[in-house]
């Protein structure tokens, strides 16, 4: 029984490996978001001389959105490699390595998700009143409360890793 245990344990420890392709795939998925960057970039560029102040704070808001994306997809895949699949050990040594890799835990990972979220959110709520037209204001008011959520959300995440950290200590 004992042979069959470690069997079955020995396989579900294997199984994180499933994790990798999808790993792999999220590090594909800034492929698109640099062509996206250097494309919004080269528009406006080559537009500068025509546009107003508005419109170029509004294409460096795209870029700075674009940014953040995919800061966003690298933090989630070092930080869920390292802590379901495997320790990035080529990293150890490496002069560049980011100071948080390897020391962001799950807990951690979703409070930079939602600071990021929250990030691009009000990005993306600038860019709205920034634009010219016609004001939408149920629009504005779903973009607003989604924003809201984010932000409730972020701060509920922060206590409860407090609670959660106050709790440990405790023991």
């Amino acid at each position: 029984m004992e042979k069959l245990e470690t069997f079955i344990e020995r396989i579900i420890f294997a199984g994180r490996w499933f994790l990798a392709p999808l790993y792999i795939g999220l590090l594909l998925t800034l492929v698109p978001i640099l062509y996206r960057f250097f494309h919004s970039f080269w528009y406006m560029m080559t537009h500068i001389v025509d546009a107003t102040a508005s419109e170029i704070t509004l294409e460096v808001l795209e870029l700075l959105d674009t940014v953040l994306l995919a800061n966003l997809i690298i933090i989630v895949l070092f930080a869920g490699y390292e802590n379901f699949v495997s320790k990035i050990t080529i990293a150890e040594g490496a002069k560049d390595r980011p100071h948080w890799m390897g020391h962001v835990d799950y807990s951690g990972l979703k409070i930079k998700l939602i600071g990021s979220l929250v990030a691009i959110s009000v990005i993306e709520l600038l860019k709205d009143f920034m634009q010219e037209g016609p004001y939408d204001a149920k629009r504005q008011g779903w973009r607003i409360g989604i924003h809201m959520t984010f932000v409730i959300s972020g701060v509920l995440f922060a206590l409860m890793d407090m609670m959660a950290d106050r709790h440990k200590s405790q023991r």
